[in-house]
This record gives C-alpha cells, structure tokens and sequence, in this order.
C-alpha cells in the first residue's frame, strides 16, 4: 500500500472517531459499523422476557476481560471491604434462579487522586450439601453452575436496574473462594456520584437450559453478609487503585486542562447509553463508557515550513481501543441480542497531528 494514502486513511479514520463522541457521530459510527441506515424502533416491551443466550454472554465476557488485561500494572491495594454491619444482603429463591444481594459501603474507601485499576468480589462457596443434590441424571450429567453478578443502579423512581459485570462457570462439587472482576460495577458507582452504598446482585443458574441443570444449580450456596450466617469466608470486595500523582496515563490532563488552557491532553468524556432516548432499549450492555477526548493547543510550525504544505496542528486522538458491547437486533416480529466489539471506540492517546 503507498504510504501517503495509508498516512491519509490513519487520519481519516481519527477524524471519524472523534466524531463519534458527538451524539449524532457517534449514532452515525455505529450504525455504520453495523450496516444500518437507522436506529431500530424498539420500545420497553422489546426487552420484556428476554434472555440472553450463554453464548452471547460468553462472548462478550470474554471481550471485556481481553479489554482489562490492558490495565496499567502496578496497583497498590486501597481497601478490603466486608459489607455493611446490620444490613444483611438477601438471598431469593425462584424455580431457576438463586439471587443473592450484596451491599458495600463505598463512601471514602477509595484514596483521593486516585484511579480504582481492578476491584476483585470474593465469594466464599460453602461445601456441598449432598442430601439436596436431585437424582443422578442418565444422559446428560451436570458438573456446573452459571454464576453472574450484576450491579444495581437504584432509579429514582424506585425501581431497578442492573447491568451484566462478570460471569462464569463454578463447579458445583468444589468449596472455596471464588473471584469475580467488578472493576466495571466500581466505575459504574463512582459516575453515578451518588452517596450511598454500591449494590451488587449475584445469579445462581443453571449451566444450561433444562430442569436438570437447575436443580443442580440450587445446590449451590455462597457465605451471605447476614450476621446470623455463621460460616468462615463472608464476602470480600477488594479494591485495587493507583495513586496518580505517580502513575497518572502519559497525556492525561490536570484539573485546569478541561478549561482549554493547557497544551493537547486526554480529558474525561462519558457515554451514558441510559440516558441517551436512542439507545436506552437498543444497548443491552454496558451501561456507558469512559470514551475520553482530546483537547488543548498545540505548538504550531514555523510559518516557512507551512508553505510547504504543512498545515495547522491540532490535538487529536492517536490511539484508541475498541468497546464491547450488548445490543438487540431486531428479526422481523422478534427480538434478539448480540454481541460484538466496536473499534476507535476508547481515546487511549492523544498528540498533536499536522493538517495537511
């Protein structure tokens, strides 16, 4: 490929990305991406009795989890959190599904100028109760159980709503810890600027459809916050954070840069999908997003050197990573959900780049 059309076709795809953290650039991105003219009409009773098939979440686990391996590494622990004396977190039972609510106080726990880079749910499975196991099944035996935690955003009208963070399978014959990544539910809370305590929801199921596989679910029991549970092991939300007096990203702006009086940086920007009328019932998954954006002056050339053909410089985004996302497609008379990752989605970098 010839190098001056391939620098032309980097820049190009810079100045559509950051377009896209406009509204309606951002509508025109990613209806672009997937090969839409316009928004899909969905409505509230599009998202009534839906359920998200494992593969689905499977897949978009997995995406998120390869996005979080790019954290920055040397993370210092903040805190060790064990939920809030004398509020005991539910357990609710149904023909399918165990839930079990969590409840951390987060109110100080996280160290001025600082950045949560991983925060670790520790769940404490108790050993297994063999007399509720059901009978041995003939064909298919079960070995498993789903496990998924959710936070919960409380709405101001009372009710709730919750957002996929981690999933796994747990194996139903083994005891001990097991950890969860709810960096996503921490960030989550710290956007929602409310003072109250982080609410998290964890989902017992089975590995697959059929009432097999959810009997054997039920057999599954983790420690609760309730005082009166006296097992070892109650649930431990840990806190990962760096300080970013020391390890703040290269190019990040100070407080006074998102004044526009500093030279090119990377500022906070973020996408709330919930708030937004176009994608509250489109978007499954995730709630929104940090996509960041750049800003600021730039040292501009020598004017001899413009004549030449060199043109103004900007401040603008160099390297970015893709966003994993959750969405409904709809089939018809029908809805489904899918799942995907959308690249230039995430400012990770931005410079100063010559107009040519």
């Amino acid at each position: 490929m010839d190098v001056r059309f391939a620098w032309m076709l980097c820049v190009l795809c810079l100045a559509v990305t950051v377009r896209a953290f406009t509204q309606e650039g951002f509508k025109e991105v990613l209806l672009k991406q997937l090969g839409l003219s316009e928004v899909p009409k969905l409505h509230k009773r599009d998202l009534e009795d839906l359920v998200i098939p494992d593969h689905v979440k499977n897949k978009y686990i997995s995406m998120l989890k390869r996005q979080r391996v790019k954290r920055r590494a040397l993370p210092s622990l903040a805190g060790i959190l064990r939920g809030i004396p004398g509020n005991a977190g539910e357990v609710l039972y149904s023909d399918t599904t165990t839930r079990q609510n969590l409840i951390f106080d987060m109110e100080g726990r996280i160290p001025q100028n600082s950045e949560v880079t991983m925060a670790e749910l520790k769940l404490f499975k108790k050993p297994l109760d063999r007399a509720n196991l059901p009978a041995r099944h003939p064909h298919r035996p079960v070995a498993n159980a789903r496990v998924s935690v959710y936070w919960v955003q409380r709405q101001h009208d009372g009710t709730n709503r919750t957002s996929l963070i981690d999933s796994r399978l747990v194996p139903i014959r083994e005891s001990g810890w097991k950890n969860f990544d709810v960096t996503q539910a921490v960030h989550y809370w710290l956007r929602n600027k409310r003072r109250e305590p982080m609410f998290l929801e964890v989902w017992i199921e089975g590995e697959r459809v059929g009432s097999h596989a959810s009997e054997m679910a039920k057999a599954v029991r983790f420690t609760s916050q309730d005082p009166k549970d006296k097992a070892l092991g109650k649930p431990e939300l840990v806190l990962y954070t760096l300080d970013l007096e020391d390890y703040g990203g290269p190019g990040d702006c100070k407080e006074e840069s998102a004044m526009g009086k500093s030279t090119c940086c990377r500022h906070k920007h973020y996408v709330n999908f919930r708030e937004l009328a176009w994608t509250q019932y489109w978007i499954i998954e995730p709630a929104g997003y940090q996509a960041y954006q750049c800003s600021g002056g730039c040292l501009q050339l020598p004017s001899p050197l413009q004549h030449f053909g060199y043109g103004e410089r900007t401040c603008a985004m160099t390297e970015s990573s893709p966003l994993p996302m959750m969405y409904l497609v709809k089939r018809g008379n029908h809805t489904e959900i899918e799942a995907a990752e959308f690249p230039n989605m995430i400012v990770e970098k931005c410079s100063c780049i010559t107009n040519s």
